[in-house]
């Protein structure tokens, strides 16, 4: 390592001699609002409700310790929730971003290429063949691994070609949704309705098992993530100048598109398929700086913001049900790309 140092002719925070980070300042700045932003819907989390902690006790109990109904709220209860579901956003973002920069795809994101669906399979398979025996979140890890592997065989090129990943994932993802339909109506309708909510995506009753495991997984591939940014950067500009630059892009694609794998992996292996994060959550980063560029970091928090925000929803507002956040995600999804789409028609894109 030789310190860290700015290239600000290329907007990239280096590191040494291997790593470099796209950085430039517009993105600086909207991370520095993101985080007040989470912080904000943090504090939100933890103090709103009838089990709310009040504001004048909350920083004391967060630094000093806390006893009581403070202390369930925190340690038992919202703490590990709010913590979950930070780094399962965080996670489903800079999935988001690796994904549609690789396959220059604004619209793409593991969702499409069936990890999700295979997620829901694999939950489905182990409640209602394994049940007592695998438990639903391996099923559902174990799923989105075998969709993967079956889209990585199935489109003869592996990871490398976007477009035959796409249409390959949404074949897997068909197979995929009807096994888990089945389930559904096979099953008892106590365990069916368990599993529905479970398929929607949800952060009810996280405990800080599941915090150290997505942290866990965010900690291992964040290096991983960093070594390529800066190729990543360069990919955007097309694969022969690309490869004049030495950024290997075939290499590059090949380890983006699986380290979003396992970041998604790792988010259905402690939430459920949660989706539309990282669909939306690289796409409003990007509007955000209004600049090209992966903008993985931005993307990571946006995805962590959005989640939060959505759970917060889930908790407080007055909906019958108890909802689960996936419900809530894809209602943000969905009016976040109807707005997209129709921008897109205004300007005659479409």
């Amino acid at each position: 390592m030789t310190g860290t140092r700015t290239a600000s002719s290329r907007g990239l925070l280096r590191i040494g001699r291997v790593v470099a980070i796209p950085a430039g300042r517009a993105s600086v700045v909207a991370a520095a609002a993101v985080l007040v932003l989470i912080a904000a819907a943090a504090v939100a989390t933890l103090s709103l409700g009838r089990l709310g902690v009040p504001l004048a006790d909350l920083a004391g109990a967060l630094t000093q310790g806390a006893e009581g109904k403070t202390a369930f709220v925190l340690e038992r209860l919202r703490g590990p929730r709010l913590v979950v579901g930070a780094g399962t956003g965080a996670a489903l973002g800079l999935s988001g971003a690796l994904f549609q920069t690789v396959t220059r795809n604004p619209l793409g994101s593991p969702d499409v290429i069936g990890l999700a669906a295979g997620a829901g399979a694999g939950a489905a398979m182990a409640a209602l063949f394994l049940p007592g025996v695998l438990p639903v979140p391996l099923g559902a890890l174990a799923g989105g691994v075998l969709a993967m592997a079956l889209v990585y065989v199935s489109t003869g090129t592996g990871f490398r070609n976007p477009g035959r990943l796409i249409v390959a994932g949404i074949g897997v993802s068909a197979i995929a949704v009807a096994f888990t339909q089945y389930v559904v109506y096979a099953v008892e309708r106590d365990k069916a309705t368990v599993l529905t909510a479970y398929l929607n995506g949800s952060l009810s009753a996280r405990s800080w098992d599941h915090a150290t495991t997505i942290w866990l997984v965010l900690l291992v591939v964040a290096p991983f993530v960093a070594l390529i940014a800066g190729r990543l950067d360069v990919s955007e500009m097309g694969d022969e100048l690309a490869a004049a630059l030495g950024a290997e892009p075939r290499r590059t694609r090949t380890l983006a598109v699986v380290l979003s794998v396992v970041l998604s992996a790792g988010a259905v292996a402690v939430a459920g398929p949660i989706s539309f994060i990282a669909l939306t959550a690289p796409q409003i980063a990007r509007r955000m700086t209004r600049g090209p560029g992966p903008h993985l970091v931005l993307s990571a928090l946006v995805g962590a913001l959005l989640l939060v925000l959505a759970d917060l929803a889930a908790q407080q507002l007055p909906v019958p049900g108890n909802l689960p956040v996936g419900v809530y995600t894809m209602a943000i999804g969905g009016l976040y790309l109807g707005y997209l789409l129709t921008r897109e028609w205004r300007k005659g894109s479409l």
